[in-house]
């Protein structure tokens, strides 16, 4: 199975909103603004923090949570936003989950430096 990686900058507060952890997200030198309609935001934080548009969660339950997310069926895109403290395996750990349970419109939240 194909696993298709996007990475986009996201600059805008509309696109993520300030829920629940403070991150501080590493910058990229590109940049390009995303707006998808059926989005979820799921944000890394340290201490092995996580969160789904704002609601605490594990990663046993990220599936359930993003599937709930869905209108219609339609295709989630799924926003990750991680602090750039954040230890990369724990980034790929989360990664790897949604890859495993077919999301595959991933990007990855930065800022402009």
């Amino acid at each position: 199975m194909m696993f298709l990686l996007v990475f986009f900058v996201l600059i805008s507060l509309n696109v993520i909103p300030a829920l629940g952890l403070k991150t501080h997200l590493p910058s990229a030198s590109s940049s390009q603004d995303l707006k998808p309609q059926n989005k979820a935001v799921i944000t890394i934080g340290l201490n092995d923090a996580l969160q789904v548009d704002g609601v605490d969660t594990k990663i046993s339950e990220l599936s359930s949570r993003l599937n709930l997310a869905k209108k219609n069926g339609e295709k989630l895109n799924v926003i990750v936003n991680s602090d750039r403290g954040v230890e990369v395996q724990r980034l790929v750990e989360v990664m790897d989950n949604l890859k495993q349970n077919g999301f595959e419109s991933i990007s990855i939240a930065t800022r402009k430096p």
